[in-house]
């Protein structure tokens, strides 16, 4: 089994935090090219309703132009988080490349897999299940479903990191 690229899913969560940290040690021990990835969620922007002022018809879309200041601060978090990752896990001369990309996670984390030529993803998970699964869905498992290549899932555990 060669992995030559490892691509690590990451938000701003302690979860995607641990999962950075077991990822970069992998690529260590692999001597493995390091991909990142965050994934910027849209954000519904209130939607004011436009009508055709002559037919008294909603126009298609009106109002549903995104944000540029609101897209403009989501990129500047999402660099900030990259770089905050990459200065806390890099310890020699890995080979590092970032991506941020905009839509579903599970789905823009699996793309830029493919893109990044990803022999394995590795993703951190919140351990939810029952009703908050349900109400939150899973990214890591959407990830492991639509996965063409082999996912890692590193799981957190609360009671090992309280004491640090």
């Amino acid at each position: 089994m060669n992995i030559n690229k490892i691509l690590i899913g990451i938000d701003d969560s302690k979860y995607a935090d641990h999962a950075a940290q077991y990822g970069f040690e992998l690529g260590r021990k692999f001597g493995a090219a390091i991909g990142i990835v965050t994934i910027i969620e849209p954000i519904p922007a209130a939607v004011t309703p436009m009508t055709d002022t002559t037919f008294g018809l909603p126009f298609e879309g009106a109002g549903a132009m995104a944000d540029p200041e609101l897209i403009n601060t989501q990129d500047k978090a999402a660099n900030t988080l990259l770089e905050r990752i990459v200065a806390k896990y890099k310890t020699g001369d890995e080979q590092i490349t970032q991506f941020t990309d905009y839509g579903a996670s599970a789905d823009g984390i699996v793309n830029c897999a493919a893109q990044f030529g990803a022999d394995v993803i590795v993703i951190g998970t919140h351990r939810r299940s029952g009703f908050d699964r349900l109400l939150m869905g899973s990214v890591a498992e959407e990830v492991v479903r639509h996965s063409p290549i082999p996912v890692w899932v590193v799981p957190f555990h609360e009671e090992e990191k309280e004491g640090e």
